[in-house]
Protein backbone atom coordinates (compact mmCIF):
# COMPACT_ATOMS: atom_id res chain seq x y z
CA UNK A 1 0.00 0.00 0.00
CA UNK A 2 1.56 3.89 -0.58
CA UNK A 3 -0.49 7.35 -0.65
CA UNK A 4 -1.15 8.09 -4.33
CA UNK A 5 0.28 11.20 -3.76
CA UNK A 6 3.55 9.98 -3.22
CA UNK A 7 2.98 7.49 -6.32
CA UNK A 8 1.95 11.00 -8.07
CA UNK A 9 4.92 12.43 -7.57
CA UNK A 10 7.49 9.32 -8.48
CA UNK A 11 5.52 8.86 -11.79
CA UNK A 12 6.25 12.73 -12.63
CA UNK A 13 10.42 12.13 -11.86
CA UNK A 14 9.81 9.26 -14.19
CA UNK A 15 8.36 10.92 -16.51
CA UNK A 16 10.37 14.00 -16.48
CA UNK A 17 13.36 11.85 -16.94
CA UNK A 18 11.98 10.87 -20.51
CA UNK A 19 10.10 14.62 -20.89
CA UNK A 20 12.04 17.75 -20.70
CA UNK A 21 8.28 19.88 -21.54
CA UNK A 22 7.55 18.86 -17.81
CA UNK A 23 7.87 21.15 -14.96
CA UNK A 24 6.85 21.22 -11.51
CA UNK A 25 5.39 24.51 -9.81
CA UNK A 26 4.89 24.48 -6.54
CA UNK A 27 3.05 25.88 -3.23
CA UNK A 28 5.16 24.68 -0.23
CA UNK A 29 3.99 21.04 -0.55
CA UNK A 30 7.39 19.33 -1.59
CA UNK A 31 6.92 16.50 1.10
CA UNK A 32 3.22 15.87 0.90
CA UNK A 33 3.53 15.52 -3.13
CA UNK A 34 6.58 13.15 -3.28
CA UNK A 35 8.60 15.85 -5.11
CA UNK A 36 11.99 15.68 -3.05
CA UNK A 37 13.72 13.13 -5.15
CA UNK A 38 12.31 15.63 -8.30
CA UNK A 39 13.62 18.79 -7.14
CA UNK A 40 16.97 17.10 -6.67
CA UNK A 41 17.30 15.57 -10.46
CA UNK A 42 15.97 18.66 -11.82
CA UNK A 43 16.38 21.56 -9.81
CA UNK A 44 15.79 23.85 -12.50
CA UNK A 45 12.46 22.52 -13.41
CA UNK A 46 11.07 22.97 -10.18
CA UNK A 47 9.98 26.01 -8.92
CA UNK A 48 8.20 26.65 -5.35
CA UNK A 49 6.13 29.82 -5.02
CA UNK A 50 5.76 29.41 -1.27
CA UNK A 51 2.11 29.63 0.20
CA UNK A 52 0.91 31.48 -2.61
CA UNK A 53 -1.84 29.11 -4.53
CA UNK A 54 -2.97 32.16 -6.97
CA UNK A 55 0.77 33.12 -7.80
CA UNK A 56 1.61 28.92 -8.08
CA UNK A 57 -1.10 28.73 -11.26
CA UNK A 58 -0.22 31.82 -12.93
CA UNK A 59 3.22 30.84 -13.17
CA UNK A 60 2.01 27.36 -13.87
CA UNK A 61 -0.09 29.10 -16.85
CA UNK A 62 3.01 31.23 -17.98
CA UNK A 63 5.53 27.95 -18.38
CA UNK A 64 2.20 25.77 -20.49
CA UNK A 65 2.01 28.82 -22.44
CA UNK A 66 5.78 28.78 -23.37
CA UNK A 67 5.04 25.30 -24.47
CA UNK A 68 5.70 23.09 -21.23
CA UNK A 69 3.79 20.94 -19.43
CA UNK A 70 3.35 22.36 -16.32
CA UNK A 71 1.94 20.31 -13.29
CA UNK A 72 0.74 22.65 -10.30
CA UNK A 73 -0.77 20.82 -7.03
CA UNK A 74 -1.38 21.42 -3.54
CA UNK A 75 -4.57 20.86 -1.31
CA UNK A 76 -7.72 20.45 -3.27
CA UNK A 77 -9.31 23.08 -1.49
CA UNK A 78 -7.01 25.28 -2.17
CA UNK A 79 -5.97 24.30 -6.38
CA UNK A 80 -9.86 24.59 -6.67
CA UNK A 81 -11.01 27.80 -4.74
CA UNK A 82 -8.36 29.95 -3.58
CA UNK A 83 -6.88 29.78 -7.35
CA UNK A 84 -9.99 29.38 -8.95
CA UNK A 85 -9.73 32.48 -11.41
CA UNK A 86 -6.40 31.64 -12.04
CA UNK A 87 -7.45 28.14 -12.64
CA UNK A 88 -10.57 29.22 -15.50
CA UNK A 89 -9.22 32.50 -17.24
CA UNK A 90 -5.26 31.43 -16.83
CA UNK A 91 -5.46 28.36 -18.28
CA UNK A 92 -8.80 26.54 -18.93
CA UNK A 93 -10.26 29.24 -21.03
CA UNK A 94 -7.21 28.08 -23.58
CA UNK A 95 -7.15 24.71 -22.86
CA UNK A 96 -3.42 24.93 -21.96
CA UNK A 97 -1.10 22.42 -20.93
CA UNK A 98 -1.44 22.86 -17.13
CA UNK A 99 -2.12 19.66 -14.96
CA UNK A 100 -3.25 20.61 -11.95
CA UNK A 101 -3.48 18.76 -9.17
CA UNK A 102 -5.74 18.50 -6.04
CA UNK A 103 -4.25 16.46 -3.16
CA UNK A 104 -5.70 15.77 0.57
CA UNK A 105 -8.98 15.53 -0.89
CA UNK A 106 -12.39 15.34 1.22
CA UNK A 107 -12.78 14.17 4.44
CA UNK A 108 -9.74 11.48 4.19
CA UNK A 109 -8.02 14.62 5.04
CA UNK A 110 -9.23 14.26 8.70
CA UNK A 111 -7.50 16.23 11.44
CA UNK A 112 -7.03 19.02 9.18
CA UNK A 113 -11.23 20.11 9.46
CA UNK A 114 -13.25 22.02 7.20
CA UNK A 115 -11.19 24.11 6.02
CA UNK A 116 -9.21 21.72 4.48
CA UNK A 117 -11.58 19.05 3.61
CA UNK A 118 -12.30 19.44 0.01
CA UNK A 119 -16.05 17.96 -0.48
CA UNK A 120 -16.84 20.71 -3.27
CA UNK A 121 -13.64 20.63 -5.89
CA UNK A 122 -15.23 18.11 -8.27
CA UNK A 123 -18.37 20.29 -8.32
CA UNK A 124 -16.63 23.17 -8.76
CA UNK A 125 -13.82 21.33 -11.64
CA UNK A 126 -16.53 19.91 -13.41
CA UNK A 127 -18.58 22.85 -14.60
CA UNK A 128 -15.72 24.99 -15.95
CA UNK A 129 -15.34 24.09 -20.07
CA UNK A 130 -12.13 22.35 -21.23
CA UNK A 131 -11.25 20.98 -17.79
CA UNK A 132 -10.87 17.25 -17.65
CA UNK A 133 -11.37 15.43 -14.32
CA UNK A 134 -9.46 12.34 -12.88
CA UNK A 135 -9.86 10.57 -9.40
CA UNK A 136 -7.54 7.45 -9.34
CA UNK A 137 -8.19 4.76 -6.25
CA UNK A 138 -5.09 3.24 -6.56
CA UNK A 139 -1.22 3.63 -6.88
CA UNK A 140 -0.99 1.22 -10.47
CA UNK A 141 -4.00 4.00 -11.73
CA UNK A 142 -2.34 7.04 -10.05
CA UNK A 143 0.78 6.20 -12.53
CA UNK A 144 -1.62 5.21 -15.60
CA UNK A 145 -3.68 8.41 -15.13
CA UNK A 146 -0.45 10.82 -14.77
CA UNK A 147 0.97 9.55 -17.98
CA UNK A 148 -2.24 10.22 -19.32
CA UNK A 149 -2.54 13.48 -18.50
CA UNK A 150 1.16 14.03 -20.10
CA UNK A 151 0.08 12.31 -23.50
CA UNK A 152 -3.11 13.89 -23.28
CA UNK A 153 -2.90 17.92 -24.16
CA UNK A 154 -4.99 20.47 -22.50
CA UNK A 155 -6.56 21.30 -18.98
CA UNK A 156 -6.39 18.60 -16.37
CA UNK A 157 -7.32 18.56 -12.13
CA UNK A 158 -6.69 15.12 -10.77
CA UNK A 159 -7.89 14.74 -6.83
CA UNK A 160 -6.58 12.06 -4.46
CA UNK A 161 -6.52 11.64 -1.01
CA UNK A 162 -4.02 11.50 1.79
CA UNK A 163 -3.82 8.14 3.25
CA UNK A 164 -2.20 5.16 1.44
CA UNK A 165 -4.53 2.66 -0.83
CA UNK A 166 -4.38 -0.76 -1.97
CA UNK A 167 -3.45 -2.09 -5.10
CA UNK A 168 -6.48 -2.95 -7.17
CA UNK A 169 -5.12 -3.09 -11.35
CA UNK A 170 -1.87 -4.49 -12.43
CA UNK A 171 0.68 -2.28 -13.60
CA UNK A 172 -0.54 -2.79 -17.45
CA UNK A 173 -4.32 -2.20 -17.71
CA UNK A 174 -5.15 0.68 -19.58
CA UNK A 175 -7.23 3.14 -18.96
CA UNK A 176 -8.77 6.18 -21.45
CA UNK A 177 -9.96 9.37 -20.99
CA UNK A 178 -14.00 9.42 -20.71
CA UNK A 179 -13.94 5.82 -19.49
CA UNK A 180 -14.54 3.31 -16.38
CA UNK A 181 -13.75 0.16 -14.81
CA UNK A 182 -16.35 -2.74 -13.66
CA UNK A 183 -14.66 -3.96 -10.54
CA UNK A 184 -17.12 -6.31 -10.07
CA UNK A 185 -20.12 -7.70 -12.42
CA UNK A 186 -24.06 -7.92 -10.94
CA UNK A 187 -27.51 -6.87 -12.04
CA UNK A 188 -29.45 -6.40 -9.15
CA UNK A 189 -27.98 -2.29 -8.14
CA UNK A 190 -25.15 -0.72 -9.79
CA UNK A 191 -22.57 0.85 -7.53
CA UNK A 192 -20.74 4.25 -8.95
CA UNK A 193 -18.21 5.38 -7.33
CA UNK A 194 -14.02 6.29 -7.14
CA UNK A 195 -11.09 7.31 -5.25
CA UNK A 196 -11.09 6.07 -1.49
CA UNK A 197 -14.85 4.56 -1.81
CA UNK A 198 -13.88 2.39 -4.75
CA UNK A 199 -12.71 0.05 -1.12
CA UNK A 200 -15.94 0.54 0.89
CA UNK A 201 -17.87 -0.28 -2.09
CA UNK A 202 -16.16 -3.65 -2.99
CA UNK A 203 -16.76 -4.35 0.82
CA UNK A 204 -20.07 -3.69 0.83
CA UNK A 205 -21.12 -5.18 -2.39
CA UNK A 206 -19.49 -8.91 -0.72
CA UNK A 207 -21.46 -9.00 2.54
CA UNK A 208 -24.44 -8.41 0.55
CA UNK A 209 -23.56 -11.31 -2.29
CA UNK A 210 -22.39 -13.40 1.07
CA UNK A 211 -25.48 -12.87 3.36
CA UNK A 212 -28.02 -12.10 1.15
CA UNK A 213 -27.72 -13.16 -2.92
CA UNK A 214 -28.11 -9.33 -4.06
CA UNK A 215 -25.35 -8.91 -7.01
CA UNK A 216 -23.96 -5.58 -7.26
CA UNK A 217 -22.05 -3.79 -10.16
CA UNK A 218 -19.35 -2.06 -9.28
CA UNK A 219 -18.09 0.81 -11.41
CA UNK A 220 -15.02 2.66 -10.51
CA UNK A 221 -15.41 6.22 -12.71
CA UNK A 222 -12.00 7.28 -12.48
CA UNK A 223 -12.88 9.78 -15.27
CA UNK A 224 -15.05 11.88 -13.72
CA UNK A 225 -15.34 14.05 -17.15
CA UNK A 226 -15.73 13.63 -19.40
CA UNK A 227 -17.83 10.65 -17.78
CA UNK A 228 -18.38 7.58 -19.22
CA UNK A 229 -21.76 7.86 -20.38
CA UNK A 230 -22.03 4.11 -21.93
CA UNK A 231 -20.70 2.47 -18.80
CA UNK A 232 -24.42 4.44 -17.41
CA UNK A 233 -26.79 4.06 -19.30
CA UNK A 234 -25.80 -0.10 -19.06
CA UNK A 235 -26.33 0.01 -15.40
CA UNK A 236 -29.57 2.33 -15.84
CA UNK A 237 -31.01 0.02 -18.36
CA UNK A 238 -30.00 -3.71 -16.77
CA UNK A 239 -29.91 -2.68 -13.10
CA UNK A 240 -32.99 -2.57 -10.62
CA UNK A 241 -31.29 1.36 -9.73
CA UNK A 242 -28.23 3.41 -9.16
CA UNK A 243 -26.17 4.38 -6.01
CA UNK A 244 -23.22 6.24 -6.45
CA UNK A 245 -20.82 6.93 -3.61
CA UNK A 246 -18.57 9.18 -2.64
CA UNK A 247 -16.10 11.16 -0.68
CA UNK A 248 -17.57 14.77 -1.75
CA UNK A 249 -20.72 16.27 -1.32
CA UNK A 250 -23.79 15.04 -3.10
CA UNK A 251 -24.30 18.28 -4.15
CA UNK A 252 -22.63 18.47 -8.00
CA UNK A 253 -20.03 15.59 -7.84
CA UNK A 254 -20.78 12.10 -8.95
CA UNK A 255 -23.94 11.71 -8.17
CA UNK A 256 -25.01 15.29 -9.87
CA UNK A 257 -23.03 13.83 -13.33
CA UNK A 258 -24.83 10.49 -13.20
CA UNK A 259 -28.57 11.93 -12.21
CA UNK A 260 -28.04 14.55 -15.20
CA UNK A 261 -27.22 11.20 -17.95
CA UNK A 262 -29.50 9.32 -16.90
CA UNK A 263 -32.07 11.78 -16.72
CA UNK A 264 -31.67 12.97 -20.24
CA UNK A 265 -30.61 9.50 -22.00
CA UNK A 266 -32.36 6.26 -19.47
CA UNK A 267 -34.40 7.79 -16.28
CA UNK A 268 -33.75 5.34 -13.23
CA UNK A 269 -33.96 5.87 -9.64
CA UNK A 270 -30.51 7.13 -8.33
CA UNK A 271 -29.39 7.29 -4.63
CA UNK A 272 -26.19 9.45 -3.23
CA UNK A 273 -24.84 8.45 -1.01
CA UNK A 274 -21.57 11.40 0.31
CA UNK A 275 -21.08 14.84 2.18
CA UNK A 276 -24.72 15.47 2.74
CA UNK A 277 -24.49 19.96 1.99
CA UNK A 278 -22.64 20.15 5.22
CA UNK A 279 -19.01 21.18 6.05
CA UNK A 280 -16.59 18.43 7.70
CA UNK A 281 -15.21 18.40 11.33
CA UNK A 282 -11.73 17.54 12.24
CA UNK A 283 -11.41 13.80 12.97
CA UNK A 284 -10.02 10.33 12.01
CA UNK A 285 -10.71 9.25 8.53
CA UNK A 286 -12.45 6.21 10.17
CA UNK A 287 -14.43 7.97 12.77
CA UNK A 288 -15.53 11.04 9.75
CA UNK A 289 -16.32 8.18 7.63
CA UNK A 290 -19.03 6.58 10.27
CA UNK A 291 -20.44 10.32 11.10
CA UNK A 292 -21.05 11.22 7.55
CA UNK A 293 -22.53 7.73 6.59
CA UNK A 294 -19.57 6.48 3.95
CA UNK A 295 -18.99 3.08 5.15
CA UNK A 296 -19.91 -0.40 3.94
CA UNK A 297 -23.03 -0.75 6.08
CA UNK A 298 -24.36 1.99 5.39
CA UNK A 299 -23.86 1.93 1.69
CA UNK A 300 -25.79 -2.02 1.74
CA UNK A 301 -28.60 -0.30 4.03
CA UNK A 302 -28.76 1.93 0.37
CA UNK A 303 -29.01 -0.92 -1.53
CA UNK A 304 -31.68 -2.65 0.38
CA UNK A 305 -33.67 0.78 0.40
CA UNK A 306 -33.50 0.99 -3.45
CA UNK A 307 -34.01 -2.78 -4.06
CA UNK A 308 -37.80 -2.16 -1.94
CA UNK A 309 -38.76 0.61 -4.06
CA UNK A 310 -38.44 3.20 -1.14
Amino acid sequence: MKANRYVYGETLLELAKKDPRIVVVDSDIRSGLGYVDFIQEFPNRYFDCGIAEQNMCSIAVGLASSGLVAFAGTFAVFTSMRALDQVRNGAALYDLNVKFIGSHAGLETGQDGATHQSVEDIAIMRSIPNMKLLAPCCPNQTKALVRLMVDTPGTFYIRFGREKSEVRYSEDTDFLLGGSKVLREGNDVAILTFGRMVDIALEAAEELAKNEGVQCRILDMYSLKPIDVDAIVRAAKETKGIVTVEDHSIIGGLGGAVCEVVCTMCPTRVRRVGVNDCFGRSGTMSDLYALYGLTSDHLQEEVRTMLRNE
